[in-house]
């Protein structure tokens, strides 16, 4: 059985997440702890609201995060997860991860933020998390920052809200959504499902 946890650092909503991985047959635990986080299978770290905060409240289990990545679990990022894989934000002070190089961006000139609800992606480049995921499928999204990598190559696709930006990463086994996988339909259920198999190989 392909053990999952999602990550509970006092931000996210942990249940969502949890109800739509079991739904992929993982055995799916909410942890805290150093010691549940480097048994994983896999780690999915979720989140939302601010980055500053977030940043602290992980800190704690940061060391446990990387030395989970650094032995090559998977693990993949949602919203505000996605953007503490990264170094720092224009949102706050403190530090992410820092497993990728960039800064998370804020949306600038007469863009209404929070970029709230339905959009696309258009892949990048092939991926095994995009298998059966057409280009112009639709995700949900809640976020007034997105990620802006360093190196280009970490972008796997791209969406558009007044200019493109990126809104999927991979790097290795590394992997992370700005938006909501578990709020996002069909097509957020095969994301889920195409990273249990990811975990699985």
């Amino acid at each position: 059985m392909t053990r999952i946890s999602v990550i509970d650092y006092g931000v996210g909503n942990l249940f969502s997440m949890t109800n739509a991985l079991q739904k992929t047959g993982a055995e799916v635990e909410i942890v805290k702890t150093r010691e549940e986080i480097l048994a994983a299978d896999g780690v999915v770290l979720p989140g939302v609201g601010n980055f500053g905060a977030a940043a602290e409240k992980l800190s704690p289990i940061a060391d446990a995060v990387l030395e989970a990545v650094d032995n090559g679990v998977p693990i993949l990022g949602s919203c505000l997860g996605m953007q503490l894989l990264f170094e720092r934000s224009e949102e706050a002070e403190g530090t992410g991860l820092g497993l990728l190089e960039g800064w998370i961006r804020e949306f600038s000139g007469e863009l209404k933020t929070p970029h709230m609800g339905w959009n696309t992606i258009t892949a990048t480049r092939e991926s095994p998390l995009l298998e059966g995921i057409p280009d112009g499928s639709y995700f949900y999204f809640v976020h007034s920052y997105y990620p802006d990598p360093v190196n280009r190559e970490d972008s796997l696709a791209e969406t558009e809200y007044g200019g493109v930006f990126t809104s999927i990463v991979e790097r290795d086994n590394i992997y992370g959504c700005q938006f909501h996988p578990e709020k996002s339909g069909k097509s957020g259920a095969a994301l889920l499902s195409n990273y249990v198999e990811v975990i699985r190989r």
